[in-house]
């Protein structure tokens, strides 16, 4: 059988990369550019992403890549990006406004006033979606008290991948994925809502109808052709937001909880399952569309690897070279079970808003290493408890937890992970999920397998299972002091707030 290549055009926050991915999850060549945003040309203090810079860039990545590839056996190309974003375009495809950035001040306020249009307990019971001032809705609104002749004048406001699929297709249609992330959509239907709509006063016939990941958006045109080198007429398919690609790109199957290690950790679980009550939202808990119809991406995040970094940086500091994490980890291992009743609240940190941690049981004979290891001790604590709400939300029962990104390198917070947890700890080869999974859609889209299962089951991910050790019991009783010293902290800090 010849072998079939996807082009995913991947727009990220730092960088903008095309990969050359085979039919069998391989992939065959990347090249990537920085990324950042732009001052709003009309409001010097806001910033956007300049749609026309990354599309150019874009162009020269995919350049680059087509050199190293052969071009015959291109299938499809597709775009996979962060949530959230987009802009309103006119009929003729011209961008109204620029796509204003995520990390822009602008939408804060509107959060804060929300109630004024709907009340945030509706929004959560309707969307699933926490209160993140970056929301689309937010947007939307801004647009209408700032800019009511956008409202007006638009034909379609599209989420930042769908402006590249126009680019490369002509075609104007959005992705159930990243519509999810807007907090404009009902859970029950997996569709717009017109409650919200109607209480923003919005046309919901402004935004694209949703199609799915996979499915054909359209086809290279001649003069996307001309400007990145693909072949004309080559399909252009739906992928959509990355966090939904990359959990289905790991692996996971349903009820198979995901925990991506990085500065934050986010675990998710996709799921047929979800909850709404009061306990879901005071937990974190958020829930978006799964890349597959009728699931869910349950999910919660907590800084992680950045309370890692503060100890290199306050402790370790003399030793901050090309092995410092080596360093860490063997003190780390020096340091029974428990650290020694030292214990590390950094939970705080994003919980409170306070900017405040807590480290307990330290004294004048504490090391570093004890520090450390309470670390990710507790953080280990936190995953459990984060699982737990998520089991609960979801309605079932983890077996093993997939963990990814670059918490996923250290072997022993895998092994205190799984001790924490009591369930196996899984690790797999491919390190790219998110630009696998958008392939494996696309390869289910243009008619070679009957659906997305098919094609990632030929996937080789060199699984790595760690089992917990005998140091699990030790940390059942920890657990118990964990969860009861949070409590208490967390009343101490409500007081001093």
């Amino acid at each position: 059988m010849t072998e079939r290549i996807i082009l995913v055009m991947d727009c990220g926050a730092t960088n903008v990369r095309t990969v050359a991915i085979s039919d069998k999850g391989i992939i065959l060549a990347q090249h990537s550019l920085p990324n950042n945003t732009s001052k709003d040309p009309l409001y010097e203090n806001y910033c956007i992403w300049d749609v026309y810079e990354i599309w150019s860039k874009l162009i020269n990545t995919t350049r680059e890549v087509l050199k190293k590839v052969d071009k015959k056996k291109i299938a499809g190309v597709t775009v996979t990006a962060f949530g959230v974003d987009g802009a309103p375009l006119s009929k003729e495809g011209k961008l109204l406004y620029p796509v204003i950035s995520w990390q822009c001040e602008r939408t804060k306020p509107v959060m804060d006033n929300i109630g004024k249009y709907i009340p945030l307990e509706n929004l959560f019971n309707i969307t699933g979606l926490q209160p993140y001032s970056f929301n689309t809705i937010n947007k939307l609104i801004w647009f209408k008290e700032n800019k009511p002749e956008l409202i007006e004048s638009m034909h379609k406001f599209l989420f930042i991948p769908s402006i590249f699929i126009y680019f490369l297709s002509g075609e104007m249609v959005n992705d159930t994925t990243m519509a999810g992330t807007s907090m404009l959509t009902d859970l029950n239907s997996q569709n717009y809502s017109k409650a919200i709509f109607n209480s923003i006063g919005v046309d919901p016939g402004k935004l694209c109808p949703m199609a799915k990941p996979g499915e054909i958006a359209g086809k290279v045109t001649g003069k996307a052709s001309e400007e990145t080198g693909i072949p004309v007429k080559t399909p252009v398919l739906l992928a959509g937001h990355d966090t939904q690609f990359a959990i289905f790109g790991s692996g996971a199957r349903e009820n198979q909880p995901v925990l991506s290690s990085g500065t934050w950790e986010i675990l998710m679980v996709r799921s047929k399952e979800y909850s709404t009550d009061n306990k879901t939202f005071n937990s974190g808990i958020t829930t978006e569309f799964d890349a597959v119809q009728g699931l869910y991406n349950i999910g919660i995040m907590y800084v992680s690897s950045g309370i890692v970094e503060w100890i290199k940086k306050m402790f370790y500091c003399p030793d901050q070279d090309d092995n410092v994490y080596d360093t860490m980890t063997n003190d780390a291992l020096k340091v029974p079970a428990g650290s020694k009743e030292t214990m590390l609240f950094p939970d705080f940190f994003s919980e409170t808003g306070s900017g405040r941690g807590s480290i307990l049981g330290i004294s004048m004979d504490t090391t570093r290493e004890q520090i450390f290891r309470a670390c990710i001790e507790s953080l280990s604590f936190r995953a459990r408890q984060s699982l737990e709400l998520l089991e609960e939300a979801g309605k079932f029962k983890a077996g093993s937890i997939i963990c990814v990104g670059g918490g996923s390198k250290n072997k022993l917070w895998n092994q205190i992970r799984a001790d924490v947890m009591g369930i196996p700890v899984k690790l797999i080869g491919q390190k790219e999920t998110t630009v696998l999974g958008a392939a494996l859609f696309a390869l289910y889209g243009i008619g070679e397998y009957n659906n997305p299962y098919e094609v990632r089951d030929v996937v080789n991910y060199n699984e790595q299972l760690i089992e917990p050790s005998a140091d699990s019991k030790i940390y059942q009783d920890y657990y118990d002091k964990y969860l009861i010293m949070k409590k208490n902290l967390s009343q101490t800090y409500s007081k001093l707030s």
